[in-house]
């Protein structure tokens, strides 16, 4: 303690109306105390607030190691200001994407089946690749174009799509049994044409000649004597609709097999706007064969299907 620190506290004992004071040595360790609870206090102080930065750091950094969790949807966030520049979106991020709807498994509506193909485009003219053509087995060399009439009269019919024919085209061809050596008689032949039709008239067409075979259900024919019958047969899976009859008579005497009918068939398709007929009109009295006649008519739709796409 220095001299004038003394000094002045016996002055101060002097006139301090006799009152005692507290020994120096007393006051002095009790401003040393005061000092160091002081600093050990900003000690403290300063260790807390250390301490709550790196918990509060620790705690907004996830154990796997990803960007800091979000504050809660409730936690009110600072207003923003008008001084306050908006952050402009990185030209880098993208938006996520929109979740896929689930598949409903109810069986109340299902799905539509889709097909893929396109319809037939109207035609304007026939080329010759519109017609089939016979496997070798079958061919006999003896074909040509012919004029007339597609079908067969049916107790004179009228039929009223012929006015909104387009165009028509017509050939004959003689096919033979693949069995049969080339140049023998052939087994039958064809009177096969085509028509274009006006868009949506078609279909007419097909409708008229199912009402003509129903009301002829027979007829004679000019220069036979005999009767012939028709009648509508199951016509099978072919292009968008078809029509199958026969026309049925009993043989003349002395040609086929005693007791059997001469048989014709003759069935119509529509593909699209386009109706295709084979009418098998035989050969030298011979019978019609279905299996023939409907491999025939396969072969004339695949080939009107490929003229058309």
């Amino acid at each position: 303690m220095s001299a004038e620190l003394s000094d002045l506290y016996r002055s101060l004992a002097t006139v301090a109306d006799g009152q005692e004071l507290t020994n120096p040595e007393l006051v002095r360790r009790r401003a040393d105390h005061r000092a160091r609870t002081r600093i050990a206090g900003t000690a403290v102080a300063v260790a807390l607030l250390l301490g709550a930065v790196a918990v509060g750091g620790w705690l907004a950094i996830p154990a796997d190691g990803s960007a800091p969790l979000p504050p809660p949807a409730d936690t009110p966030g600072p207003l923003p200001t008008s001084a306050a520049p908006r952050p402009s979106p990185s030209p880098s991020a993208s938006p996520p994407p929109s979740p896929t709807p689930a598949r409903s498994t109810s069986s109340a509506t299902p799905e539509a089946p889709t097909t893929g193909a396109a319809p037939p485009r109207q035609p304007t003219s026939i080329p010759d690749r519109a017609f089939f053509v016979l496997p070798s087995a079958n061919r006999t060399g003896l074909e040509s174009q012919v004029e007339g009439p597609a079908l067969p009269m049916l107790c004179g019919a009228r039929h009223p799509s012929d006015s909104a024919v387009v165009q028509r085209r017509g050939r004959y061809l003689a096919y033979k049994r693949p069995e049969t050596p080339a140049g023998y008689v052939p087994a039958g032949s064809y009177r096969h044409t085509i028509t274009i039709y006006r868009a949506g008239r078609a279909d007419d067409a097909l409708r008229e000649l199912r009402q003509a075979v129903r009301d002829c259900p027979e007829q004679k024919l000019a220069d036979d004597t005999r009767t012939w019958r028709q009648r509508v047969l199951d016509p099978g899976r072919y292009g968008d609709e078809s029509v199958l009859f026969e026309m049925r008579a009993p043989y003349p005497d002395g040609m086929g097999e005693p007791g059997a009918d001469e048989v014709r068939l003759i069935r119509a398709v529509r593909i699209g706007d386009v109706v295709t007929v084979l009418w098998e009109q035989g050969w030298e009295y011979t019978a019609a064969e279905r299996a023939q006649v409907d491999a025939d008519s396969r072969r004339a739709v695949a080939a009107i299907v490929a003229w058309l796409e």
